[in-house]
């Protein structure tokens, strides 16, 4: 949004003033908000470190800053007003994401919902006396009642899609690893609410059971991206080379999966 004439002007707001209707995020930590030009006001979360500089991150829950602890507060905001620009632009897309995620989500999981697995849509059936995936027709049969609550589908489905995960990635990692020379010391799967992957320095390689809802082809790159780190845990232009030389469409996967929006089984 541009800023007009009419403006307000660029001044802290204290936490538990009203907002604008306008504005787009409130950080569930938030304990300090800022009106940004164009009126928008951000609610922002603050933590303090022994950091040498201000760092800002916009995901699913809105804005947090880390700053370090000698940072005053006129400091902090100086420097968000410096990225208010970046900061509005990506509030709206996670604005945008939002909304598609509720567009994403069945009104009640049970017989009629589609459950994304591998990148396409299963349809559930109900009554099984076993779990039994039928590829050839895209049929998950599912052993519930048809008159399981939604609580409980989601609670089953859940269960179903992190063991198939565990599954896929084991497969997934047993390709990759030996072609960049890594060997990974454990896969385990994280329930992380930003975060698709992450590594240690001890080789341990966590990864998202909600990958499992993606295409193949992007679940590779996380995995990918992830035993990259065995051999650069950080990421220098080093560690983009050994993605790439595995993956040379890494950035357009990446994109893709940047912008993929899966239904909630919480």
């Amino acid at each position: 949004m541009s800023r007009g004439a009419s403006s307000p002007p660029d001044v802290a707001v204290p936490e538990g003033a009203a907002a604008p209707a306008c504005s787009p995020w409130r950080h569930p930590e938030a304990r300090y908000a800022l009106r940004l030009p164009g009126g928008e006001v951000a609610h922002y979360a603050l933590r303090r470190s022994s950091r040498r500089s201000i760092g800002l991150v916009v995901d699913a829950q809105g804005l947090r800053v880390a700053a370090p602890r000698a940072a005053t507060l006129a400091q902090v905001e100086q420097a968000l007003q410096a990225k208010a620009a970046w900061i509005l632009r990506h509030l709206a897309a996670q604005q945008v994401q939002q909304e598609r995620r509720r567009e994403a989500q069945p009104p009640a999981w049970g017989a009629q919902a589609l459950l994304p697995f591998l990148g396409a849509p299963l349809r559930l059936q109900a009554g099984a006396a076993a779990w039994r995936l039928d590829a050839a027709d895209a049929l998950l049969h599912v052993p519930l009642a048809e008159a399981a609550t939604s609580a409980q589908w989601a609670a089953a489905l859940r269960g179903w899609l992190q063991a198939r995960a565990l599954e896929v990635f084991r497969e997934r990692c047993a390709l990759h690893a030996p072609l960049m020379g890594v060997r990974p010391a454990r896969l385990a799967l994280s329930a992380a609410r930003t975060r698709w992957g992450s590594a240690s320095a001890a080789g341990v390689i966590r990864l998202n059971w909600r990958l499992v809802h993606l295409a193949p082809a992007l679940i590779d790159y996380v995995v990918v991206h992830e035993l990259a780190h065995l051999r650069e845990m950080n990421h220098s232009a080093a560690f983009w080379a050994h993605v790439r030389a595995v993956l040379p469409d890494f950035a357009s996967r990446r994109a893709v999966l940047r912008a993929s929006v899966l239904p909630a089984l919480d």
